[in-house]
């Protein structure tokens, strides 16, 4: 876990309140069309177990140690934040396309009502923590992206395993400087109040074999 286990240092007589915070990369990830009529509660919880396995193991695949992140659940998806330290390039360039690697093997082994699609939305900024759990506009603004109707339509448009929006920080920070991020994939968006940037990727010949 990145935050030390220790309380905020209370209010001062002056009402101010003394927040811990730290720099991270977020990640926020749900499932498309989780809560579906057709999808019974053991179908959820199988798509739930496949979801983790497949983060996790795309997580290890791009170099991005897992226990070094925290995480906490959200019911249909999860909310990653990696520790600073980490580079945020092993995102970008790796694990994408790790983790429709393990989508599409989870598909392969599961009937239609547990075969899963995921949206995932990618910022980075200053949170605050405290013994409860985390908070921050960075966080709430990764939410937002993730939450924008138009990467909805991207996905559903295609047969994709996976839809990617990145903030515009993110963009222009990271991936368009990467020679192996695919930066020329990515199309601009209106979203969460500026500009972010999708990203569609469809299983390969490889992937579908595999």
């Amino acid at each position: 876990m990145p935050f030390p286990k220790q309380a905020l240092g209370g209010v001062d007589w002056r009402g101010s309140l003394g927040l811990m915070t730290a720099h991270c990369t977020i990640v926020v990830v749900d499932v498309e069309g989780f809560g579906r009529y057709t999808r019974t509660n053991p179908n959820k919880v199988r798509i739930r177990r496949g979801m983790y396995r497949a983060i996790e193991r795309a997580f290890a695949a791009s170099d991005i140690p897992w226990a070094a992140c925290r995480h906490e659940d959200r019911g249909d998806g999860v909310l990653v934040l990696a520790p600073a330290r980490i580079s945020k390039a092993l995102f970008v360039d790796s694990l994408f396309g790790a983790l429709a690697d393990e989508l599409t093997v989870h598909n392969a082994a599961h009937s239609a009502p547990e075969r899963m699609r995921l949206r995932l939305a990618l910022h980075a900024g200053e949170i605050s923590y405290d013994e409860y759990g985390v908070v921050g506009s960075s966080i709430l603004h990764a939410e937002e992206l993730l939450d924008t109707a138009e990467l909805k339509r991207a996905l559903a448009r295609t047969d994709a395993v996976l839809a990617v929006i990145a903030s515009d920080w993110v963009f222009e920070e990271v991936v368009r400087h990467s020679e192996r991020s695919f930066a020329g994939s990515y199309q601009p968006v209106g979203a969460g109040g500026g500009k972010a940037w999708i990203r569609l990727i469809t299983p390969s010949r490889r992937r579908r074999a595999g």
